[in-house]
């Protein structure tokens, strides 16, 4: 058994099993997608591979396995967990467990990451294909090579834009349209790397080899080029310092307004 808390599979199966009983037309699908699995990771490695399976002579079958042999690993796995309990404590619009499953395109497009990344050093090719087709299916375009933590909540996630060398830490959470960015042609080490329990509201733009200090937050469409303090937030364009954080991780209890000095 993997490393995903049994109790979410358990959760997963009855809700998929009452969406059954209150319209038998659903009956086909979630039991081909959820109810006929195994366990939470075939069940997620699956839904990818049908997702992104529809280009050149990739089908579902030739995706699975590929999938499911990163999604299964005991990191990685744990990763999945945190992340789905993220959004289910975060994003009021989420009530369930099935609805991410299915539904969040900021949830699948960072499980498909999660794929990516854990193929990067040995085959590039698969790895590509999943960046560019999650960017295609899920609007979320991120470079395998990308580092990235637990417990993290891509909110809308449509336009978010995470380059080669970025690292994002864990608890983080990042709204529709933020990019992690490059600031020309330069090579190296040249994307942001943002720490424990930062917010990026939508619209943010953070370019370069800057630093955005442990729950610090980022104001929407603020555009970001020098690094951020620990727990302060920035906003405007260029961003600079407005206040202090008034919580100790934005990332995880998402408070959007602006402390002000």
């Amino acid at each position: 058994m993997n490393a995903v808390d049994k109790n979410i599979w358990t959760k997963l199966r009855s809700e998929a099993e009452d969406y059954i009983k209150s319209n038998e037309d659903y009956k086909d699908f979630l039991e081909s997608l959820v109810l006929s699995n195994d366990d939470f990771i075939s069940s997620i490695s699956l839904k990818l591979s049908r997702d992104l399976s529809q280009a050149w002579s990739f089908t579902e079958k030739k995706l699975y396995p590929g999938i499911l042999q990163a999604l299964n690993s005991t990191e990685i796995s744990k990763a999945i967990e945190m992340d789905l309990n993220a959004v289910i404590s975060r994003d009021p619009a989420t009530n369930t467990i099935i609805e991410t499953f299915l539904f969040s395109k900021g949830f699948s497009a960072l499980q498909a990451y999660r794929a990516s990344n854990y193929h990067w050093n040995s085959e590039n090719l698969l790895s590509y294909f999943l960046q560019s087709r999650s960017s295609q299916v899920y609007g979320v375009d991120i470079h395998p090579a990308a580092k990235i933590g637990k417990g993290i909540m891509l909110d809308h996630a449509t336009g978010i834009v995470i380059g080669e060398t970025s690292v994002i830490e864990d608890d983080v959470s990042i709204f529709q349209g933020v990019t992690l960015g490059g600031t020309g042609k330069e090579i190296g080490d040249r994307h942001p790397k943002v720490r424990k329990g930062v917010l990026i509201s939508s619209g943010a733009k953070i370019l370069g080899n800057v630093e955005i200090g442990e729950g610090a937050k980022i104001a929407a469409g603020s555009v970001v080029l020098e690094d951020v303090p620990e727990h302060m937030t920035v906003a405007g364009v260029p961003a600079k310092v407005v206040g202090k954080t008034s919580i100790k991780t934005p990332g995880i209890e998402i408070d959007h307004t602006i402390e002000e000095n």
